[in-house]
């Protein structure tokens, strides 16, 4: 042993790193799954840890500020300057290319409106409240009107971690915003204050029967017992992936998971691609309405954008049963939080603009308009394309990745892996760890504030009160290469339906108004 430890000690440190790339080239050569490996042996080793890093290295070096999709840097660092309450300015000018394609201007008026000493927003900077009710033209036991014009899109737990989701939820809930759960079901981590959006999937997690089809008495007893929840959303499909369920690996299911989704361990559960309560408009319809009249509350439903024949038969069966949805959420082709094969998520549905245009013009068509509460969701946590977003007749914004990010979310874009960076959207544990719920439930509800706040403070530089007022007139969208711009009304078509508004002070003293008041 003497003799052993005696030899180890005299050989030089460089003799122990030979021997190891020695043992390296051997299994190189050896093994004949990576041929990089084997042609190249030791040296093709950079080349899968260059891979592995690259987007790493793009994202913090090679990138320049405007360059990088779905969020390049200057987006990311507007939101976490505005979620820190940090300074979010920039100088010397716009770093911007106005004259590309799809390029947003804001009309500015000659004469900015005027905050008046008693004016709400005096007192509260960033209050904003939706100038629509949710159920009141249905007439809903129970109608809400979302005190923020901004709120939480719908990401589960399970696919977000519980410290995220908890994060969000106290967010929105010092923003006076509401959280919608997304399908996972409505767990612990939902409940922390907000006000929320309960939606129901495919596979109706946490209102399901053993055998997976919609249980109506699961539905009552969540609805009953937490009055935070105002609404329900019915979810046909989603922008990352629409017209296609998915599967929860047994892998990913954890005991809380599992109570609170009423499914069962070690098992797969796969979400189908299609509801099994309802399988066309007229059951759609119904099913709302059954929904509506035993929980009470508001219920719409989300969905993307492609072809417009089921629009045209929905809204007019709306007109001759006069029955309908109270909210709708269109969801935008871009994509989300949702893990999706590259083609979906890259060629399935259309982008928010298009699809939001063809369904409004056939709401519009038919005289809906004002039955609905539009909420508009893809990449629409910027004011510029909020504000475009309402001049289009959008009531609402739901913000996902956004929110994400304000928590946390460096866009590694493995949210698809479970092995999260930043402990956003994992399961484990030791990732979540770093997560702290106090500080990013902070910055969540700043983000939401500050938003509302320059989206407000751009409203008034266009001369109105409330974004609600936004016409297709006050927003111009480049054309690109023919270095003109035309205004949103000749780019798709119509004109927005004027919504009824008196002023900030009525929407402040609606006895329907949900949330809490801004800190």
């Amino acid at each position: 042993m003497d003799q052993i430890q005696d030899f180890l000690a005299a050989t030089p440190w460089w003799a122990y790193v030979l021997f190891f790339l020695f043992l390296v080239f051997l299994r190189d050569i050896l093994q004949k799954k990576h041929t990089i490996s084997h042609n190249f042996p030791i040296v093709g080793h950079l080349r899968y840890l260059l891979e592995r890093i690259g987007p790493e290295l793009r994202q913090y070096i090679v990138a320049n500020n405007r360059e990088e999709l779905p969020f390049n840097r200057s987006q990311r660092s507007w939101i976490y300057a505005s979620s820190k309450k940090q300074n979010n300015y920039q100088g010397f000018g716009t770093d911007q290319d106005q004259s590309a394609a799809g390029y947003v201007f804001i009309n500015p008026a000659l004469f900015p409106y005027h905050v008046k000493a008693d004016h709400p927003n005096t007192k509260e900077k960033d209050l904003v409240p939706c100038a629509k009710i949710m159920g009141e033209y249905n007439q809903r036991k129970r109608p809400f009107r979302p005190r923020s014009i901004v709120n939480i899109s719908a990401m589960s737990f399970g696919s977000l971690s519980a410290r995220a989701i908890e994060s969000l939820n106290k967010g929105a809930h010092a923003a006076g915003a509401y959280h919608n759960t997304g399908e996972g079901g409505y767990s612990p981590y939902h409940k922390t204050g907000a006000d929320t959006v309960l939606q129901i999937g495919t596979a109706y997690f946490g209102v399901r029967d053993a055998d997976g089809n919609f249980d109506l008495q699961k539905l009552l007893d969540i609805t009953q017992a937490y009055p935070q929840v105002r609404a329900i959303e019915v979810k046909l499909s989603q922008g990352a992936k629409p017209g296609k369920g998915g599967v929860l690996p047994a892998s990913k299911i954890t005991k809380e998971i599992a109570k609170i989704r009423h499914i069962p361990l070690g098992k797969d559960v796969v979400s189908p691609a299609n509801h099994t309560a309802f399988s066309n408009p007229s059951e759609l319809l119904d099913f709302i309405e059954k929904l509506a009249s035993k929980t009470g509350l508001p219920v719409g439903f989300k969905s993307a954008v492609g072809k417009l024949e089921l629009w045209e038969e929905l809204t007019d069966l709306m007109v001759e049963k006069n029955i309908g949805p109270d909210f709708i959420t269109i969801d935008g082709g871009e994509g989300g939080t949702g893990a999706a094969p590259p083609a979906f998520a890259n060629h399935v549905a259309l982008p928010f603009v298009f699809g939001f245009a063809a369904v409004y013009k056939i709401f519009q068509k038919k005289g809906l308009t004002d039955r609905v509460v539009f909420i508009a969701s893809g990449k629409l946590g910027f004011p510029s394309n909020a504000l475009m977003a309402f001049a289009m007749g959008a009531d609402l914004i739901n913000v996902a990745r956004e929110a994400m990010m304000s928590v946390g979310c460096i866009q590694a874009q493995s949210c698809h892996t479970n092995t999260c960076p930043a402990g956003v959207a994992t399961q484990n544990k030791w990732l979540q760890q770093g997560l702290n719920v106090k500080d990013k439930s902070e910055r969540a509800g700043q983000y939401l504030k500050t938003l509302r706040k320059e989206i407000l403070e751009i409203t008034h530089a266009a001369g109105y009160e409330h974004p609600c007022q936004m016409t297709m007139e006050d927003v111009d969208v480049g054309m690109g290469d023919n270095n003109y711009t035309t205004t949103l009304t000749q780019a798709y078509k119509y004109n927005k339906e004027p919504v009824p508004f008196k002023d900030m002070k009525t929407l402040t003293e609606c006895p329907h108004l949900g949330g809490i008041k801004s800190k």
